[in-house]
């Protein structure tokens, strides 16, 4: 895998980003140690994490990802030097754990949460710093509709972007970047920067996968013209995309017992949980299959090789879905099997919204 620049900063990164937010909940410390070793041997550079990880959150496990990747990195010096880590400051009041559940995310927050971090991964300085999601009220985590009526006075732009600036102009953070961001929040940060002289943003995370390509519907544009970098996360939609399900009903809480989605209710309620994306993901799967691929191969060489996606955030709970994983990248998918997924796409739309 060649490095490619992120964005319009100076950071270069595989293709390929190793997820982390299984670390603590799915995924014990010695494995998880193990995984970072195997990935960085296979050549992945790119390791992103959360303050909110890990995954499904709960107020035991909070940070619990940050501090197994930091003890890592204590035990493997010379292997920071060839790394870029991303990590994020989570959004406002979802969960109450995180500053008390504050519904807002001023400057000073986004600046503590920094240093909180920065002493958990025990290293000088974050690559990437992102936003997890935006303060102001946006379309996310299931919801279709922009509704005017939750829109509330917030934490301008500006603050957050000067708060970030600080930890840039410190030495703290090389880069910044957006999570769950909309066209409108990615142009202001942009306009924002450029008239204020403030670190530009490098990249926006946001989920893109056979079942939820949103990123195509107006984002792709303002992310080319902006020379924003699009981390897609989720490749495999929860799963559905590998195949796992397509034996389990009409229902995702019918998914073989132990499966992440099946264990945890809050997934089901939004995106990944509806029966209209295992259904889509099952027509994925049956046309992988047609093709003589894995469902897991066909999902991911979508992502791998797509125009718009710099690099593809894989998330792994063992060292063989590691493998799988990194082996996908030399699958190439053909026009003919481009094609047939656009057909399907036409019919069934972005049902993983």
């Amino acid at each position: 895998m060649n490095l490619i620049p992120l964005g319009s900063s100076e950071l270069k990164v595989t293709p390929v980003c190793l997820g982390t937010m299984t670390f603590g909940e799915q995924v014990d410390e010695p494995t998880s140690h193990a995984i970072l070793d195997r990935s960085l041997a296979l050549g992945i550079n790119f390791i992103d994490t959360a303050e909110m990880y890990s995954v499904p959150t709960k107020a035991e496990t909070y940070t619990r990802t940050e501090t197994y990747i930091g003890n890592w990195l204590a035990r493997n010096p010379a292997a920071r030097q060839r790394l870029v880590i991303a990590t994020k400051v989570a959004g406002p009041a979802r969960m109450a754990w995180v500053r008390g559940g504050k519904p807002d995310l001023s400057g000073e927050d986004i600046i503590a949460a920094c240093n909180a971090s920065l002493l958990r991964l025990r290293t000088d300085v974050i690559d990437l710093y992102q936003i997890h999601w935006p303060v102001r009220h946006v379309p996310a985590f299931g919801l279709m509709y922009f509704d005017r009526s939750k829109d509330q006075p917030v934490t301008p732009i500006l603050e957050q972007l000067q708060a970030l600036g600080e930890l840039v102009k410190a030495g703290k953070v090389r880069a910044i970047g957006l999570s769950n961001e909309t066209p409108y929040g990615v142009h202001e940060f942009v306009r924002l920067a450029e008239q204020h002289g403030l670190p530009r943003v490098a990249s926006v995370q946001n989920p893109y996968c056979l079942i939820n390509r949103t990123v195509e519907n107006a984002l792709d544009e303002t992310l080319y013209r902006l020379n924003v970098a699009l981390l897609a996360y989720s490749p495999l939609g929860f799963g559905l995309l590998t195949g796992k399900y397509d034996e389990s009903g009409t229902d995702t809480a019918q998914a073989p017992k132990g499966a992440r989605i099946a264990k945890y209710e809050s997934v089901r309620q939004q995106r990944w949980g509806r029966p209209a994306a295992l259904q889509a993901a099952r027509r994925y799967n049956a046309l992988a299959r047609k093709q003589g691929l894995t469902p897991t191969q066909m999902a991911l060489a979508f992502c791998y090789h797509r125009h718009l996606v710099d690099s593809t955030i894989i998330g792994v709970t063992s060292l063989a879905q590691l493998e799988e994983d990194c082996a996908a990248w030399t699958t190439t998918l053909s026009p003919e099997v481009l094609k047939a997924i656009d057909e399907i796409r036409w019919e069934l739309r972005d049902p993983a919204v």
